[in-house]
C-alpha cells in the first residue's frame, strides 16, 4: 500500500516539461484542452478561484491552478483528452523524527473514516472498482494518495472514499497497533489452530504491518545504504518510511497529534488529471473544503548539510553480503550540493551533465571507476537528484576493498578534471535530445500518473508547476546555452571541481546481524519492563499483553463481516459484455509471419520480433540473460560499445533482446521459448534502428582481448545486486522456484529470472582469473549463430502510422534479407535441473519471510479458468489479506491465478510469521469451497479481475498479447464472457477440485533466516545458495533468533 522513500536511479534528475502560453482560437465543440473552454483568471467556481491557465501544445495538454479561497488549498487540473482519469491529494509532511508517524499514518488515514466507518475502506475499495491503479505513498517530505480509473462514476466514488480518508480518518487505537506496533504473542492463532500452544507460540515480540515492512527494508542492502546515506546528506530530514529501532517510540497520541497538524487542506496540494470536466471536480471538492478553516501550512524547506568548509568523510557499519566477494564489501560514494532545484533550466542541464557522465558504458566515469576494476556496481544513491530543494550528484561504487575505498573519490575526482578539460562531445548531448524528444512522442497508457509523479515532489518544494511543464522553453534555452559554447563544462567547474564534498563509506560487520537482534532484545526488554511496572507483575503484564492481542483478533474478524453498504461500488452491468478489439492483420514477408497495427503512432515505428528455438539445451538456455547483457556491451570489431550507443540514442528510442517464453493456451505442459527483440524509432530512422539490431546481435566481439574482463565485470555487478533484489522481491523469487515444479515454463523461467540464475551468476563472479571464462565465452559465441535468422521460426510485429506502412515493409524485408538462414541449435546434453521438491527452504540473512505455494490447474483455453481467477480475487480480499496481512503482521499476502500458466497461488512478502500463513495458504482451497458467497461477493471479485482485463494499453502495446501468447481476440473474448457468467457453485467446484483435492500436487517455497520450525524430518529441503554457504551459516550462528522475549 505504501512506499517509503527508495533509491535513486543514475541520473535520476528532473528533466521539466513545459510550454509558454498560447491561445487558441475560439470553437462551438471545444475539446478538453481548449482554453476558451474554461474560465479567466480571477473567477471563481465552486470556492475556488482561477489563478492560471495555460495551454501546452508539444504536450497535447492544458494546466489550471487553482486556489481553494477559505482554506488556500492549491489545485491543478491537468486537462487532456485522456481517458485514463487520475486524482492525487498530498500533504506536506516533514517528519518530525525516525518514528515513521508519516508512514504510520498513511497506512492509518485509510482504515476508516467519519464518511465511511467501516474497518479499511481502502481495501474494501479494491474489489468494489475498475481502477487500474489504487495506492499511498510516503515520500522523504510528502505523503501522496493517487489512483487512476477510466470509468467516470469509479472516479467520483475513489475521490469522495479518498477525501473522507485524508480528512476525517478515525484512527482508531486498534488500527495504530495492527499498522503501527504493539506487543504480543508471536503466534496468538496457534492454539486454536493446534489444539495447544508452545512457548515459542507465546513469546512476546514486536508486531505490526509497517514494522515488519520496514525490517524487511532495511534487510535489503541497497536501502541501507541510501536511506543511511540521506541521514547524513539530510540530517534535517528524517527518516519518513521509519526505522524500526525508533518505530517503538512513537505514541498513539502523536500520531494523532501529526495528523491534526499535517492532514489539513491548508496543507494539501490536489492534482486531476484527465478528460472529465473540471466542473465536477471543483463542485465535489468545494463541497468537502468548505467544512475548513484557514490553518498555517508546513512551507518549511528541509535543506541538506553545508559542505562549504570542505570535504566531510562518514563511515558506518553495515552488513555482509553473502553473494559477494568476502574482500570486496566496502560501498563508497562522493556526493556535492549542487544548485536550487527551481532553477528549471539549471536543474535541466545538470541532469543532462550527469547522463553524460555515467551513463552507459562508455561513459567517462563508468570507464575509469568499475571497467578500471575499482568497484562491481554503481552505489544505491549515485546520480543525480533533484526532487529536493537542493540538488545532489553522488558517485559511487559498490563491491570495492577496503584498499580501493579512497581511490574511488580520487579517480572520480581526476576523470571529472580530465572531462571539464577535454569537453563534451556534442553528438552524445544531441543523444539525449533526441531520447528526449521521442519520449513526448511515445503515447503511454499512464502518462497522468507519471505527470503527477514527476510534478509532485517539485511541487512540494516551491518549483512552480507551469515551469516544470516548460518543455519548449527549457529545451530551447538550453540549446542557445549549449551553443555558446562550454556551457555544460561550465557546470561541471562550478560544481565539482572542488572538495566541497561528503564522502559516505558503509564498511562490512560482521557482528552487523547479531548487533541488530541484540539491540531489538533489548529494547523488547525496556518496553515489557514497562509494562509490568504499570501492570504490578509479570503474570499480569502477559495477561494483559495476550488480552490485547485477542481482543485486536476479535476487532479483526468481526471486520470481516461488517457491513459494507456505506461504501459507493461499481457495479457487474458497468463492465460491457463485448471486450475493445484493436484491428491487426497477417501478412508474409518471405517465411516470415508479419502482424501490423496500424495506428496513430506520432510518426514513430515499433518493432518486436521473437526468434522461437526448439530443443534448446540447458547448458545454453542458462547464459540466455548474459548473452543478451553481453551484446550491449561488448562491441564490435569495426564500432566501440561507446560508438555504439551513441547511434542507439541518435537513431532510435531504445534497442533491446530478452528471453520470451510462453505456455501453450491448450496444454500447461507445452511452452514455446526464444529470443525476443524490440526497439522503435522515428519513422526516417527505421533502417538505423534495423542496422543497429543486427550489429549488436550478430557481429558482438566475442574474441576481442577485452570481452573476457567485460563479460566478469557484468556477472560480478550483476552478483553484488542479487541479495538486494531478492529483499526487494522475494515473493516473487519464491513463486517462480515453486514454479518450476509444476509446469513446462516454470521450469524455464527458473532457469532464466529465478534463483537457480542468481547462483549460476554467483558462481561465475566467484570465479579466478586464473580459472578464466573462455568456457563460457565459448557457449555464448554459440548462442549468436542461431540468436537471430530469418526464416519459419522467426515472426515479427511493427506498429506504425498507415502512411508509414510501404517503407516499413521494404525495410523490414531488407533487414531479414541481411539476417542468416535458421540453423538449428547446437545438440548439447541436456544438463539436470534440480527440480524443486514439495517443500523448499532458502536459508537467506533477511530479518522477515517471502514465501509462495503454487499448484498446477488448467490451460487458458479451459472452461474453469474463469472460476479460478474469480475464486483468486475472492480468497485475496475476503480471507488471506484478513489473515495474512491483519491478523499475521506481514506486508503482504495473496492469491493468483496465472491464467495462461495455469497455475494457482499463494504468496506473502515481508512476513514475520510464515508458519501460519503456510496453514491458512494450504487451508484457503477448504475455506473457499465452504464459504456460502453472496452475490456481491462474486460481483465484487469480478470488479477486481476486470481492472486488468480492461486497463488501458499503451499504442505500442496493441495487438501484443496476441502477438506474444497465440491468444486471439476471439478467446479473450470468450474468457471475458465465461468471467461475467462465473457463479457460486463454479467457484466452489474449482475451490474443491484444484486447491483441496490437488493440494498434494502443491509446491512451497520460503525464503529467510532458518528456524527450529523448518526440519529436514519435516519433508523441508534446504537449498544452499553455494557461494554464500559458509557465510549465510556464520550470520545464522552471530545473527541468532528473531529478538523475542518471554515475560
Amino acid at each position: 500500500m505504501s512506499r517509503a522513500i527508495s533509491p535513486r536511479c543514475v541520473s535520476r534528475g528532473r528533466l521539466r516539461l513545459a510550454t509558454r502560453h498560447r491561445k487558441g482560437p475560439f470553437r462551438p465543440y471545444a475539446t478538453v484542452t481548449d482554453l476558451e473552454a474554461y474560465p479567466q483568471p480571477g473567477e471563481r467556481l465552486h470556492g475556488f478561484t482561477l489563478k492560471r491557465k495555460e495551454h501546452v501544445p508539444e504536450l497535447q495538454l492544458t494546466a489550471l491552478y487553482l486556489q481553494h479561497e477559505t482554506t488556500r488549498a492549491d489545485y491543478l487540473h491537468v486537462a487532456r483528452d485522456d481517458k485514463n482519469n487520475v486524482f492525487s491529494i498530498g500533504f506536506k509532511t516533514n517528519p518530525p523524527d525516525h518514528t515513521g508517524v508519516p508512514h504510520i499514518l498513511e497506512h492509518t488515514t485509510l482504515c476508516g473514516s467519519k464518511r465511511y466507518p467501516i474497518r479499511d475502506p481502502f481495501f474494501k475499495m479494491l474489489p468494489r472498482s475498475l481502477s487500474n491503479f489504487m495506492n499511498a505513498f510516503t515520500s522523504s517530505d510528502h505523503t501522496s494518495y493517487p489512483f487512476a480509473t477510466t470509468n467516470h462514476q469509479d472516479f467520483r466514488n475513489l475521490m469522495s472514499v479518498y477525501i473522507d480518508a485524508t480528512l476525517h480518518p478515525l484512527l482508531s487505537a486498534n488500527d495504530f497497533a495492527q499498522e503501527g506496533w504493539r506487543i504480543g504473542p508471536a503466534n496468538p492463532l496457534a492454539p486454536a489452530q493446534q489444539g495447544k500452544g508452545n512457548e515459542v507460540d507465546k513469546q512476546l515480540v514486536f508486531k505490526g504491518v509497517v514494522y515488519n515492512e520496514m525490517k524487511g527494508q532495511t534487510s535489503d542492502a541497497s536501502y541501507l545504504y541510501y536511506i543511511k546515506f540521506q541521514d547524513q546528506i539530510f540530517p534535517s530530514l528524517n527518516n519518513s518510511g521509519g526505522d524500526p529501532q525508533k518505530m517503538t517510540d512513537l505514541t498513539y497520541e502523536q500520531l494523532k497529534k501529526f495528523h491534526a497538524d499535517h492532514y489539513h487542506p491548508s496543507n494539501s496540494k490536489i492534482f486531476t488529471y484527465g478528460n472529465m470536466p473540471l466542473t465536477e471536480h471543483l463542485k465535489e471538492l468545494g463541497g468537502q473544503l468548505e467544512q475548513f478553516n484557514a490553518s498555517a501550512a508546513d512551507t518549511e524547506l528541509k535543506q541538506p548539510i553545508s559542505l562549504n568548509e570542505g570535504p566531510k568523510n562518514i563511515v558506518v557499519a553495515g552488513p555482509l553480503d553473502p553473494l559477494v566477494d568476502q574482500d570486496r564489501q566496502y560501498k563508497t560514494s562522493v556526493s556535492w550540493l549542487m544548485g536550487q532545484s527551481a532553477n528549471i533550466l539549471e536543474t535541466f542541464s545538470l541532469g543532462v551533465m550527469s547522463s553524460l557522465l555515467l551513463d552507459g558504458y562508455g561513459s567517462p566515469l563508468y570507464r575509469s571507476l568499475i571497467e578500471a576494476g575499482l568497484g562491481l556496481d554503481w552505489s544505491p544513491n549515485t546520480g543525480f537528484d533533484g526532487s529536493s530543494n537542493t540538488s545532489i550528484l553522488s558517485i559511487g561504487l559498490t563491491g570495492v576493498t577496503r584498499d580501493n575505498v579512497a581511490l574511488v573519490k580520487q579517480r572520480t575526482m581526476d576523470t571529472l578534471h580530465e572531462v571539464a578539460d577535454k569537453g563534451f562531445d556534442h553528438s552524445k548531448v544531441n543523444g539525449i535530445l533526441h531520447r528526449l524528444e521521442l519520449g513526448l512522442k511515445h503515447k503511454t497508457a499512464n502518462f497522468g500518473m507519471g505527470l503527477m509523479q514527476r510534478l509532485q515532489p517539485g511541487w512540494f518544494n516551491g518549483v512552480d508547476p507551469f515551469d516544470a511543464l516548460a518543455w519548449d522553453a527549457t529545451i530551447s534555452a538550453f540549446k542557445e546555452r549549449v551553443a555558446t559554447g562550454d556551457y555544460l563544462e561550465g557546470l561541471l567547474r562550478k560544481y565539482l571541481l572542488n572538495d566541497k564534498t561528503l564522502t559516505f563509506t558503509m564498511e562490512p560487520s560482521r557482528s552487523y546481524a547479531q548487533d541488530l537482534v541484540s539491540e531489538e532484545s533489548t529494547r523488547l526488554a525496556g518496553k515489557i519492563d514497562s509494562v509490568v511496572k504499570q501492570c504490578g507483575g509479570e503474570a499480569a503484564a502477559q495477561a494483559q499483553l495476550a488480552e490485547r492481542e485477542k481482543d485486536l483478533l476479535l476487532v479483526q474478524e468481526e471486520a470481516r463481516e461488517q457491513d459494507l453498504s456505506c461504501l459507493p461500488t461499481l457495479h457487474v452491468s458497468d463492465i460491457p459484455r463485448r471486450g475493445e478489439t484493436k484491428e491487426v492483420r497477417d501478412t508474409k514477408v518471405g517465411r516470415t509471419s508479419l502482424q501490423w497495427r496500424e495506428a496513430a503512432t506520432n510518426g514513430l515505428t515499433y518493432f518486436r520480433a521473437v526468434n522461437a528455438f526448439e530443443a534448446l539445451p540447458e547448458d545454453l538456455r542458462m547464459y540466455l540473460p548474459l548473452f543478451t547483457d553481453s551484446i550491449m556491451r561488448l562491441g564490435t570489431k569495426d564500432q566501440s560499445v561507446e560508438q555504439l550507443e551513441d547511434l542507439i540514442k541518435l537513431k532510435t528510442g531504445g534497442i533491446s533482446a530478452s528471453y520470451h517464453s510462453s505456455t501453450s493456451p491448450y496444454d500447461i505442459n507445452s511452452c514455446t521459448e526464444g529470443l525476443a527483440f524490440s526497439g522503435f524509432a522515428l519513422d526516417r530512422n527505421v533502417p538505423e534502428m534495423y542496422d543497429l539490431m543486427r550489429k549488436v546481435v550478430l557481429e558482438t566481439n566475442f574474441e576481442s582481448p577485452e570481452a573476457e574482463s567485460q563479460i566478469r565485470e557484468l556477472v560480478q555487478g550483476a552478483a553484488s545486486g542479487a541479495i538486494s533484489s531478492i529483499a526487494e522481491s522475494g515473493h516473487s523469487y519464491a513463486r517462480r522456484y515453486s514454479h518450476a515444479g509444476l509446469t513446462a515454463e516454470g521450469r524455464l523461467n527458473e532457469q532464466i529470472s529465478g534463483l537457480t540464475q542468481v547462483q549460476l551468476t554467483t558462481d561465475l563472479a566467484a570465479r579466478s582469473h586464473d580459472q578464466g571464462l573462455g568456457d563460457i565465452i565459448k557457449k555464448l559465441k554459440l548462442i549468436q549463430r542461431f540468436a537471430l535468422a530469418s526464416g519459419g521460426k522467426m515472426r515479427v510485429a511493427l506498429t506504425c502510422g498507415s502512411e508509414s506502412i510501404g517503407s516499413n515493409e521494404k525495410e523490414l524485408d531488407k533487414f531479414l534479407g541481411s539476417l542468416p538462414a535458421a540453423s538449428s541449435s547446437p545438440g548439447y546434453t541436456q544438463t539436470d535441473f534440480s527440480r524443486p521438491s514439495s517443500k523448499n527452504f532458502f536459508p537467506l540473512p533477511y530479518q522477515v519471510y517471502y514465501g509462495a505455494l503454487a499448484l498446477p490447474t488448467v490451460p487458458f483455453t479451459h472452461s474453469d479458468g474463469a472460476p479460478l481467477q474469480v475464486l483468486a480475487q475472492l480468497l485475496t480480499h475476503k480471507h488471506l489479506h484478513h489473515e495474512i496481512r491483519e491478523k499475521g503482521g506481514a506486508y503482504g499476502g495473496g492469491a493468483y491465478a496465472s491464467g495462461l500458466g495455469g497455475l494457482f497461488g499463494f504468496y506473502s512478502y515481508r512476513d514475520p510469521n510464515p508458519q501460519n500463513s503456510i496453514d491458512v495458504m494450504r487451508s484457503a482451497g477448504q475455506w473457499g469451497r465452504d464459504r456460502q458467497w453472496t452475490d456481491r461477493d462474486i460481483e465484487e471479485a469480478k470488479l477486481s479481475v476486470f481492472q486488468g482485463v480492461d486497463a488501458p494499453e499503451s499504442v505500442s502495446a496493441e495487438g501484443m498479447k496476441r502477438f506474444l501468447t497465440g491468444i486471439s481476440d476471439e478467446m479473450m473474448q470468450k474468457r471475458r464472457e465465461q468471467l461475467l457468467d462465473v457463479t457460486m457453485s463454479n467457484v466452489k467446484h474449482v475451490a474443491q477440485r484444484y486447491l483441496v483435492e490437488g493440494i498434494d500436487k502443491a509446491c512451497l517455497t520460503v525464503l529467510g533466516e532458518r528456524k527450529p520450525w523448518a526440519k529436514n524430518d519435516d519433508g523441508w529441503q534446504f537449498r544452499e545458495m553455494e557461494m554464500a554457504q559458509q557465510t549465510v551459516e556464520g550470520l545464522a550462528v552471530e545473527g541468532g533468533q528473531v529478538a523475542q522475549q518471554a515475560v
